[in-house]
């Protein structure tokens, strides 16, 4: 890898070397200042260098690589063609995936290309049509196009320009494997810029296998924090933990609250909702819909308060985020500092909050010192001034929905209940998937069959109208 650079100047895009086309596009999205790692890598992907792109989380890595992509494709004499894409970029989730392709939507419709998003949790059947049309850009995480590839739908021997966004995160994740396979089906050719935070042992065996002699840009350190960002440590007790988070989702604002677990985000949710806090959760259990509906609620302000899971550190961008609480203080430092940059993006201001119980005392230490973060620590409980100081504005809080009534069981449930076998309060052995009864079989429905004296006793009976078998 040749000449590590930090590039920090004011030239304008026009300078950089972005077609006035993509220019104009730029601005009529209100995108007209380079940030840094724009400036430094920017010269040399235009100009068809393989780029290797070092920044934290909210630099704007984004139309760093999107603007070359289009460029390259804008100015190419091959065509369109089905199930050929033209380029293509690899991303480690499904909402990051959808946010580029929200980047590159309004700037490729006015160069004429068509692009295009590829993950899993939706059918394939759309995915495929859109193949098989023919798309310049495909935006796409790993296993589902291996899948589209695997059937023949994608091929990717057309392609002039390959991005991997996250890299680090991709390893992280264990989507490597997946990834060489699909550059390996990408002409040697072929352009490559990677993205990273990290440069890990498994992202720099990418860098080596399939990158040609790459230029590589930091403009940052990885452990580097937001200079506009603020880091509080709260020392609370167990039984205040949940009041402190209600007061400070209560303030004015967008608040991103992290949880370690699926269970914890979906718990947690419920129950600053019951306190009157509209919120929302976003985790790998819900569905695709349900993921990118509680997406636009955050966004448009419906539910300003998103519970998730490490699922929502990597590529969700939704301005306004002025808040960020860790719930539970993540095992890594590097999830820290990815969790922490969904606020102070893009050179706004953000304020991160720790929740911290007796016994988290010193994992989040070791925590903050790998993170190269020096918190305020602070041991309060509810009603403390320094929670309006962190969250300024009035409290405000919304009546919850009411509980849906419990629906009672009707006759024909019990009917159908007793059809088994089963008298009322009667107990059952077997309960578990495969458990074998006391003395008997399982059943092919999961039930117990009758034991064998209780088949003899049963023999030769006649079943008169409405009687069920034992």
């Amino acid at each position: 890898m040749s000449n590590e650079a930090v590039a920090v100047d004011n030239r304008t895009f026009a300078e950089l070397g972005v077609p006035d086309r993509l220019v104009d596009a730029l601005a009529a999205a209100g995108v007209t200042t380079p940030f840094p790692i724009q400036s430094a890598t920017l010269p040399d992907s235009l100009a068809g260098k393989d780029v290797l792109g070092r920044g934290r989380t909210g630099s704007g890595k984004t139309y760093a690589f999107v603007l070359p992509v289009l460029a390259r494709l804008a100015t190419s004499a091959a065509k369109r063609r089905p199930n050929q894409p033209r380029a293509l970029i690899l991303a480690p989730t499904r909402e990051l995936a959808t946010q580029i392709q929200a980047s590159i939507t309004p700037l490729a419709d006015a160069l004429g290309l068509r692009s295009m998003t590829i993950f899993g949790g939706v059918g394939h059947g759309p995915q495929i049509t859109g193949l098989r049309k023919g798309t310049d850009i495909v935006v796409a995480c790993p296993g589902r196009l291996e899948d589209h590839i695997t059937a023949g739908h994608a091929k990717l021997d057309a392609v002039e320009i390959t991005v991997l966004d996250e890299a680090d995160h991709m390893a992280d994740l264990g989507f490597l494997p997946a990834v060489r396979r699909i550059l390996e089906a990408t002409p040697g050719t072929a352009q490559r810029l990677l993205f990273s935070a990290t440069l890990d042992a498994g992202v720099d065996v990418l860098v080596r296998r399939f990158m040609n002699a790459p230029v590589t840009h930091s403009v940052d350190s990885a452990k580097s924090p937001v200079a506009r960002m603020t880091h509080h440590v709260l020392h609370v007790q167990p039984d205040t933990r949940l009041p402190v988070l209600v007061d400070l989702t209560a303030a004015p604002g967008r608040s991103l609250v992290f949880t370690r677990t699926k269970y914890g985000a979906k718990a947690l949710a419920r129950k600053l909702i019951a306190q009157g806090v509209p919120a929302v959760e976003l985790h790998g259990n819900l569905s695709q819909g349900a993921r990118t509906r509680n997406l636009e609620a955050f966004a448009d302000g419906t539910a300003k308060t998103l519970v998730a899971t490490d699922i929502a550190a990597r590529g969700i961008h939704v301005d306004g985020v002025t808040l960020v609480i860790h719930a539970d203080p993540p095992v890594e430092h590097k999830a820290y500092l990815h969790r922490s940059g969904r606020t102070a993006r893009a050179g706004a201001e953000g304020t991160v909050v720790t929740l911290m119980t007796d016994d988290q005392v010193r994992d989040v230490r070791d925590l903050t010192r790998k993170a190269g973060i020096t918190p305020q620590i602070t041991k309060l409980t509810t009603g403390d001034p320094l929670l309006t100081t962190l969250a300024p504005g009035e409290r405000t809080y919304t009546t919850p929905p009411p509980k849906p009534a419990p629906t009672q069981p009707n006759q024909a449930t019990t009917t159908r209940r007793r059809s088994r076998g089963q008298r009322p309060n009667q107990r059952t052995t077997g309960d578990r998937p495969g458990q074998r009864p006391a003395g008997g079989q399982s059943g092919g429905d999961g039930s117990a069959a009758p034991t064998r004296a209780s088949s003899r006793r049963g023999r030769g009976r006649r079943r008169g109208p409405g009687r069920q078998a034992a």
